[in-house]
């Protein structure tokens, strides 16, 4: 079997990389760069450090400023606009997984026209388009190093799942300083995020070897790390090895994809605005032990890839504490149940159907170890809330 593996061109990773941005801009053939980014990286002093290296260097810009968290294909436009009518040769995408996601998506509209629901899956974006240099801010959503976006459609309410290589970035530049003034809130949310990644991925129905060794990696450095890195704020070490977890999951989950996790967390963002994050951190450890039959030696493995078990002689009882460490990580980092964070019982489970069609329309549910029919998923929409 040929598995088709893609990568970022150019990946400037380490302590300072940041400072290769505009070597990076130039090694793509580039001069007229357009950042994309939020409000949360100017009050933060990011876009100013961006400002700065690309001045050093006499490079001209443009500043796009207003993308949101959870994108839709609204909060876009006015970037892909801007972005026509200028020269502009390149984005620059800095700030968390919503911002990497609009940049690429700005990139995609601007370069072929139509918009974001021609081009959710099953469609396949093969089109090359204007380069995207990504700078992640946060350890975890790993969009710099994949082939997907996900934008919401703001008639109705559907995460749109959106695939393929051309939504590939050109570059990316992954610096874990960036991560070192992230709140803990954020720096959980996205730190379980990237630790969903890497499990799904390496249980994927579309596992292979490639990605099951970036996954395994990720496993390696996230799970040992995970709850220093959100307590402990000013550990570098562990700061470093999210940072670099992450991107490996993002790599490995971009050459596999996600499963059931991902396919039931969207919905939760789009009708409650659960941050991504955050609706993973709340799904896993349920959906983890619903899947478990599906791939029981997989899922064990996982267990000693993150350190938790030191070999495989009982897979069951690597499967307890795999799901007793998921639990957790979730109690000690705070993770709100969906009442906490302010879901209303009622509007929930009138929901539940709705919400496991969309789930199914993701498509990730059939990547699934266990594949779940939608009477399955309502019922573990109903075991999250319990």
């Amino acid at each position: 079997m040929v598995n088709s593996i893609v990568l970022p061109k150019i990946m400037q990773i380490g302590a300072g990389a940041l400072k290769m941005l505009s070597e990076t801009v130039s090694s793509l053939g580039c001069g007229f760069p357009f950042i994309i980014t939020d409000q949360t990286m100017v009050n933060l002093g990011y876009v100013a450090k961006v400002e700065r290296l690309l001045n050093q260097q006499n490079i001209k810009f443009g500043l796009f400023a207003d993308t949101m968290p959870e994108p839709n294909d609204t909060s876009i436009i006015a970037a892909v606009e801007m972005l026509k009518s200028k020269q502009y040769d390149c984005l620059i995408a800095l700030g968390g997984g919503s911002a990497i996601d609009s940049a690429k998506a700005i990139a995609l509209l601007a370069s072929h026209g139509g918009k974001m629901s021609d081009y959710k899956v099953p469609y396949q974006v093969t089109e090359i388009s204007i380069p995207v240099i990504a700078i992640p801010t946060t350890a975890g959503t790993g969009s710099e190093t994949t082939q997907v976006t996900v934008i919401s459609d703001s008639a109705t309410d559907e995460k749109m799942l959106c695939m393929g290589t051309g939504l590939i970035p050109a570059a990316a530049i992954i610096d874990y300083e960036l991560t070192l003034s992230l709140p803990s809130r954020i720096a959980a949310d996205t730190g379980i995020d990237a630790l969903t990644h890497a499990i799904e991925a390496y249980v994927s129905r579309k596992a292979n070897l490639f990605s099951d060794q970036q996954a395994i990696a990720a496993m390696k450095l996230i799970a040992p790390n995970l709850k220093k890195a959100c307590l402990e704020p000013n550990n570098r070490v562990a700061k470093e090895a999210m940072m670099l977890g992450a991107t490996l999951a993002g790599m490995a989950f971009s050459n596999a994809s996600v499963g059931l996790v991902h396919g039931m967390s969207r919905p939760l963002g789009v009708h409650f605005h659960v941050p991504h994050g955050m609706s993973n951190a709340m799904l896993l450890p349920t959906i983890t032990e619903y899947s478990i039959p599906g791939a029981p030696l997989k899922y064990a493995e996982c267990a000693f890839h993150m350190e938790l078990v030191t070999d495989l002689k009982d897979v069951t009882l690597a499967h307890k504490i795999l799901i007793k460490e998921l639990q957790q990580i979730n109690q000690i980092l705070k993770v709100p149940t969906l009442a906490d964070f302010g879901v209303a019982e009622s509007e929930y489970l009138g929901l539940l159907e709705n919400m496991a069609k969309q789930a199914l329309a993701s498509g990730s549910p059939s990547n699934n170890p266990q594949i779940p029919s939608l009477a399955e998923i309502i019922d573990l929409y109903k075991k999250v809330w319990q």
